[in-house]
């Protein structure tokens, strides 16, 4: 099955970053990290893929912690390095820090603002991609009450003249049943 991924047209205020979501102009609502934490645990699998590159399954894997201030998702499988990636989620105040690790390069730090809407996450920052200082996008859309996702990583490079978040990857992810 092909990567579906929606193009959003999201808009960004000069003194508070929030999302709006192309379906809706209902602004997001900041939320706490308990609340977000607890969504992501469990297995799923999906296709994967960069924009313009052909889909890859993927398997997702992901673990809150006992007290909610910490998620790790773990993408592996069909990645494109010989390790599976991890995306270490931890609460800072009222901010999200992101590690991320491929098992190739450094680490990669960031730090995110977690917003809510209509049931779906998103995860906003500033940061570097490619060399280049761009407005960094995580979005979690749910796509069914069985708890199907589909993650979309999203960027919009500051000195670029388009006013809107063009998608970089996207992982769609379908429950896994647990085995007998």
């Amino acid at each position: 099955m092909p990567l579906k991924i929606d193009r959003l047209n999201l808009m960004l205020g000069l003194a508070i970053v929030l999302s709006v979501f192309s379906s809706s102009s209902v602004m997001a609502a900041k939320v706490s990290f308990k609340e977000f934490c607890p969504q992501f645990v469990g297995q799923w699998a999906g296709d994967a893929a960069k924009a313009g590159e052909i889909p890859r399954k993927v398997a997702v894997t992901g673990f809150c912690s006992h007290d909610q201030r910490q998620l790790i998702l773990s993408v592996s499988i069909g990645t494109r390095a010989p390790f599976s990636e991890t995306w270490w989620f931890r609460e800072q105040g009222d901010q999200v820090l992101l590690t991320y690790y491929d098992g190739v390069a450094e680490d990669k730090q960031q730090v995110f603002s977690l917003y809510r809407q209509n049931g779906d996450y998103s995860l906003l920052g500033e940061g570097m991609v490619n060399t280049r200082s761009a407005l960094i996008q995580l979005l979690f859309e749910a796509k069914s009450p069985q708890g199907a996702w589909q993650w979309t990583q999203n960027i919009q490079y500051l000195d670029d003249d388009i006013d809107r978040y063009q998608l970089f990857r996207g992982i769609e992810m379908t429950p896994v049943a647990p085995s007998p």
